[in-house]
Parts: C-alpha cells; structure tokens; sequence
C-alpha cells in the first residue's frame, strides 16, 4: 500500500511553519502563558461595533459568506478613494501573500526579500519553488535601493518589502517608498506589506495609487482593528492584478462573521484612534522597562518593540528562553544581526508588569 504521492517540490521541502504558536508552546510546556506578547497580536481588542456585528451574524453562520464580500469591498474602495474593482478580500495578509505568489512565481523564478523579514512570504515562495534572493538590513530597516537592485540584477518576479517593518519595527516615509515604486524594474511586482500601518506616523506611506500597476499593497483587519482570530485582510491593486486572484481564490475562505465584524469595525475609528493611542502607551512602557534594565530599545511604528540585549544572537535566545521558562512569550528575529534583539508585542497594564517582573530574572539567568 503505497501513500500519496507528492511533487518533487513538496517532498523535498521541510516538514516546517513559519512560527510555532503559543498554544504548541503551551502544550509542550504543559502550562500556560501568563502574558501573551509575542505574536503581536492587539490585547486592547476590537471594537465593540465589531464584536456586536459578529455576534448577530453568528445566528446566520449556517449560510457561506459573500463570495464577492461586495459590501466590504465596497466600503474599502470608500475609505481608500479607489473603486471597488482594485480591492481584494482574502484570508489575513498571509492568505493573500500565497495567492500572489501562487499567481507569479514558477518552480525557478527569482524571488527578493529582505534577510530576516517576515517569514511567511518566504514561506509561499518556497512552496511554489521560486528562488530567494535576500538582501541584508541597513541599519536595522530593510534597504528599498538594495531590494530594488537585485531585483533588477535577477529579473525577479516579485520584491517584498513591509512598511512598517516586522520584526525590528522600522520604518520608512512616504517618499523614499514612493521612490522605490517608481524604481520598480519592468516585469516586477512590488509587494507592499502595510499591516502595521494605523501605529505609524503621519507621512509613512504614500497615497494609494490603486492603478499603478509596479505595486500591491497589502492591508490588515489582524492589528490596529484587533481582529487576529477572524482572518481577514486586503489587498489594494490594479484591476487586472486584482481579477486575477478570482482565478485562485478560495471564494468562500472568508466567512460571514468575519466579513460582517470588518465591515463594523471600518465604521468605528473612534475606536481605530483610541487602540492606537494605547499601542503607543505600551511602546513606551516596554521601552522603560528595557531601559530600566540596562537594554536598547528600536525606534518602533509597529505594535511591538524589539529590544537590544546587548550582545550576539546566543545571548538574546538565552533572555528569550528566561521569559518564556517565566511563563512571558515572547519571540525574536531569527538571522543576524537582527538576532542581537528580542521582540516585545504591546500588551495591557497587567502583562507589562509581568514582564517587569520576570526580564531582571531572564537577563541574571542569561548572564549566569
């Protein structure tokens, strides 16, 4: 009895995922977390318009959702001064990433990325069988002139770059990433990661321009609208780019309820602002608390802050598993020298003291 029977891509890959979640954690550890900061998710949650919006569209779950999510496109397009036909629905940024990659990237294609972004494109890239062409940090931001060029030294089918960046929270203005579009070389698509816009400042990212054809820009319903568990995010397009995710969709992948809670939670920004002021409250929590404990806090724009231990890659994973054998979760970069930091999500009052309390114990433990 034979089993199935995989590409040659697939079995070659390794059995792996980007992150492992704090629920596996919990269960390896057989306890668990007492503050929940690492995945960055929103701890000040949703809207209330959004948990109610939900809540009533529970009672008709027993119907698929919109496979169109016309009311939602259409109030986007709205918010963003596009037509609904540039903007796509889909399951998170990270639903959408495997979509276009799955549309662009043949087994051999020339991918770039940055060495340490986010993992999950990465990860589509892989399982389609592109190449990835990795350019390092400047500075502990990514580097759009750097992308850019080996872009054009590969023929890359796609460049990635996040605006704010995660993991180290950097960012990038306006400008110089309007410059990078308008760089972009002829045949490649700009993937333009924002999740983390709504915690940015002022001026961090250019007017959408939802007919330039160069860049996709991707938002989030997961951050500033705290909505992680629902799986619901957005990309801004150029309507050709964005027809052809019909060809591959799953056209029911989002759900009512979820459609029903980001429609909701567009029409709160009251609540938008007031999530927002309290991520920056919480920034400048985790950056005392690093600085009282003789630690560099980034600069961040993100709803995380990464903090610098002080010495290589070793000595941070030693903080990192101090916090966690304390019952804190929390992750880090994974490649150098971006490994130098740990990273904090924004949390509430209580999960601050937590953390407190338990990083003097991880650095001693770390040092000891």
């Amino acid at each position: 009895m034979t089993g199935p029977r995989f590409t040659d891509l697939v079995a070659g890959l390794p059995a792996t995922v980007p992150f492992v979640g704090p629920e596996t954690q919990e269960r390896i550890r057989g306890r668990p977390f007492a503050a929940r900061l690492g995945a960055n998710e929103n701890a000040f949650g949703p809207s209330p318009r959004a948990i109610e919006a939900m809540a009533r569209a529970a009672r008709d779950v027993w119907m698929y959702g919109d496979p169109e999510t016309h009311d939602l496109r259409q109030a986007l397009a709205a918010r963003h001064g596009t037509a609904a036909e540039n903007v796509v629905v889909g399951e998170g940024i990270d639903g959408l990433l495997g979509l276009i990659v799955r549309m662009t990237v043949a087994p051999g294609d020339a991918v770039v990325t940055s060495a340490g972004a986010y993992p999950t494109f990465a990860y589509h890239v892989a399982g389609h069988g592109g190449v990835l062409h990795r350019v390092p940090y400047r500075g502990d931001h990514e580097d759009p002139e750097a992308l850019i060029e080996r872009a054009r030294q590969t023929g890359a089918k796609l460049v990635y770059l996040a605006n704010p960046d995660n993991p180290m929270g950097s960012w990038h203005g306006a400008e110089r990433i309007a410059a990078m579009i308008a760089c972009v070389p002829e045949g490649t698509l700009l993937v333009l990661d924002e999740a983390y816009l709504e915690f940015a400042p002022e001026g961090t990212a250019p007017a959408v321009d939802a007919a330039d054809p160069r860049v996709v820009r991707l938002r989030t319903f997961s951050k500033a609208y705290g909505m992680a568990g629902a799986r619901i995010g957005y990309a801004l397009a150029h309507r050709d780019l964005a027809r052809s995710f019909d060809k591959v969709r799953n056209h029911f992948g989002v759900g009512r309820i979820a459609q029903a809670g980001a429609l909701a939670a567009l029409g709160d920004p009251d609540h938008l602002r007031r999530t927002a002021g309290a991520v920056a409250r919480a920034r400048e929590e985790i950056a005392r608390i690093a600085r009282h404990n003789g630690l560099t806090p980034l600069p961040s724009a993100a709803n995380f802050v990464a903090v610098d231990c002080g010495g290589d890659g070793a000595f941070a994973r030693r903080v990192l598993d101090g916090l966690i054998a304390r019952d804190i979760f929390v992750r880090m970069p994974a490649v150098a020298p971006l490994d130098r930091c740990i990273r904090i999500s924004c949390g509430g009052a209580d999960d601050l003291a937590r953390l407190a309390a338990a990083l003097p114990q991880a650095l001693a433990a770390a040092r000891g």
